[in-house]
């Protein structure tokens, strides 16, 4: 099974500019605890903010979620992998470094998104039938 089978294609995004307060808004009305945080320009580098980061810059800046931009606190760049990838690659990329979401590809352009979830939930169907 390739990446391109289970990513999701319809992946939430936010300007690299936007403040913490912007991306938790976006996340909420997007029903996601992740954003992928855009390039500043063509040769770029994208980049990931979830739930976790905010959290932490919450704690850290105590409270002032309107002075932090999200390219501050984003994890940059992130792990990428192409959507022609085996799914079995992936899985083994996630866990050997800890991460749960890896932004998917095609010519240095976002296409996807894969999630461990994504690949949890692909295996137990498998099981199933």
């Amino acid at each position: 099974m390739l990446v391109k089978d289970l990513m999701v294609k319809n992946v939430a995004t936010i300007s690299p500019l936007a403040t913490i307060r912007e991306a938790m808004l976006e996340m909420k009305r997007h029903r996601v605890k992740s954003l992928v945080v855009d390039k500043r320009q063509p040769h770029d580098a994208y980049g990931i903010i979830t739930y976790t980061t905010i959290l932490r810059t919450i704690v850290a800046e105590e409270g002032d979620i309107d002075l932090v931009n999200v390219y501050d606190v984003c994890s940059k760049p992130v792990i990428t992998v192409p959507a022609e990838m085996e799914v079995k690659h992936v899985a083994r990329l996630m866990v050997l470094q800890r991460i749960r979401r890896i932004v998917v590809l095609n010519n240095n352009d976002m296409v996807g998104l894969i999630t461990m979830n994504d690949i949890v939930s692909a295996i137990v169907e498998m099981s199933e039938s």
